[in-house]
């Protein structure tokens, strides 16, 4: 049976991270004097656990520049938060709670956006975007994901993304597979998998995140890439506004991790619940030719191009791409999910017309272009998606851009990332041989209902 990581480990990671916080959040760019100083503007952002990753710290530098020429007197300051994602939602909120560390402005995951606008840490804009014609161009369902129940908007994306499988062609080569790889069921996902464990010793086969530690990269381009490929609406169902409770679709998802673990098809279940999970598939694993295939992100060429934080250049070269399948086959015979980050302005910041300025400025046609290009984006403006440099940025971005047609997105409820957790815990339980899916499955069913608070449906 394989062991989770030791509750010490553990503590000593969110020790590390804790510490990094209080670095960081006095670490500045431009001067600036804090929070209450109303010539400055406070940008608290998640800055990768890799001190090499800096394509989101060198965009912000770059934006700063330009606002503060074009401000004169006014002070760009830098909050980069260095943790694990999953800490990072806590860090954010903690800042959020006082005028004392509040920040102007926060990058806000469209997954965590609802639970902490219902908390009261965000201003709704509406009164900003009303005036603001560039607001047109944004796709709807980009303005819905940065939305709340009260209708009003507390968010500006800076775009969205999509999911498939990344898969390193040399390898599959050497195995004997074809490089023109587009498997249509579940099923030949994993006979792929088990060619290339028999093939290649010593190469991981396939990543599918499945652990507390990678936080939503487990339940959302793990799991639900699983779950949505087995029928409709099989999280939560709008129609009846109930959630969904863990029937065969729930079951099933968590057997195709019970299977890729259980072959040893997968990482080690230690690798599997390391919070740096995330960024060791992107910048070790993938590079270095020791995984073959990983269901991931539109994001991961940011890492290496050539302001990523492990450059790659034969990267365009070594990586082909390909839908997942649903499970069976069934239409529209792909699944990706979809999410992205906004930039919002916390409800105590003390200098929110100077926030919505530098919202404004990093929301320039030009600067979306830029961004889009340096962070791998998926653009959710529409004169961003026709922009030439944009189109041309790099190998894969129509790919990516062509699997916004059969892409799904996360309910936007307060509770989701409470579902989102428990869902983490199951996926784990079963990758480190703890739990059967059933047993899992039926763990899940028990939190759901104290969630949803019983607003749960059988499936």
């Amino acid at each position: 049976m394989r062991r989770p990581t030791a509750p010490r480990t553990r503590v000593l990671l969110l020790t590390t991270a804790l510490t990094t916080l209080a670095a960081s959040t006095l670490a500045a760019c431009g001067g600036g004097g804090g929070a209450g100083d109303k010539n400055t503007v406070r940008i608290a952002f998640h800055k990768e656990t890799d001190n090499k990753v800096t394509f989101r710290d060198d965009y912000l530098k770059f934006v700063a520049k330009k606002f503060e020429k074009q401000n004169k007197g006014k002070k760009v300051e830098l909050v980069p938060i260095q943790a694990p994602q999953q800490d990072y939602y806590t860090k954010i909120q903690q800042m959020m709670r006082s005028p004392k560390t509040a920040p102007d402005l926060v990058y806000e995951d469209t997954f965590l956006i609802n639970s902490d606008i219902k908390s009261g840490y965000l201003r709704p804009l509406d009164d900003y975007l009303a005036d603001w014609k560039d607001w047109n161009q944004f796709e709807p369902a980009a303005k819905r994901a940065a939305s709340a129940a009260d209708g009003k908007t507390y968010g500006v994306p800076d775009g969205t993304d999509t999911r498939g499988l990344w898969f390193n062609k040399k390898l599959f080569k050497k195995a004997g597979l074809p490089t023109d790889w587009e498997p249509k069921t579940w099923d030949e996902v994993l006979d792929t998998a088990r060619t290339l464990k028999k093939k290649l010793p010593g190469v991981v086969p396939l990543n599918v995140f499945a652990g507390k530690g990678a936080g939503e990269a487990t339940a959302m381009q793990g799991f639900e890439m699983l779950l949505y490929g087995t029928g409709k609406n099989p999280l939560y169902d709008p129609k009846a506004k109930k959630w969904v409770k863990g029937g065969k679709g729930f079951k099933d998802s968590l057997g195709f991790l019970d299977t890729l673990y259980g072959e040893k098809l997968g990482p080690s279940a230690d690798q599997a619940v390391d919070p740096n999970v995330t960024s060791d598939v992107a910048t070790e694993l993938l590079p270095k030719g020791k995984l073959a295939v990983a269901l991931d992100g539109s994001w991961l060429s940011q890492f290496w191009i050539k302001t990523g934080g492990k450059p790659w250049p034969e990267w365009k070269e070594t990586m082909g791409l390909t839908p997942m399948p649903t499970q069976g086959g069934a239409a529209p015979g792909e699944v990706s999910m979809s999410g992205g980050w906004t930039w919002s302005i916390p409800q105590k910041s003390r200098n929110p017309e100077l926030a919505w300025k530098m919202i404004r400025t990093m929301q320039t046609k030009q600067n979306a272009v830029e961004w889009c290009i340096r962070g791998s984006q998926v653009a959710v403006r529409q004169d961003v998606a026709k922009d030439p440099r944009y189109l041309k940025s790099m190998p894969g971005i129509k790919f990516f851009t062509d699997r916004v047609a059969n892409t799904h997105y996360r309910p936007a409820l307060p509770v989701y990332p409470q579902v989102s957790t428990a869902i983490t815990e199951a996926t784990e339980s079963v990758a480190t041989g703890d739990s059967s899916p059933g047993e899992a499955a039926k763990s899940y069913d028990e939190q759901l209902d104290g969630i949803a608070d019983g607003a749960v449906i059988g499936k």
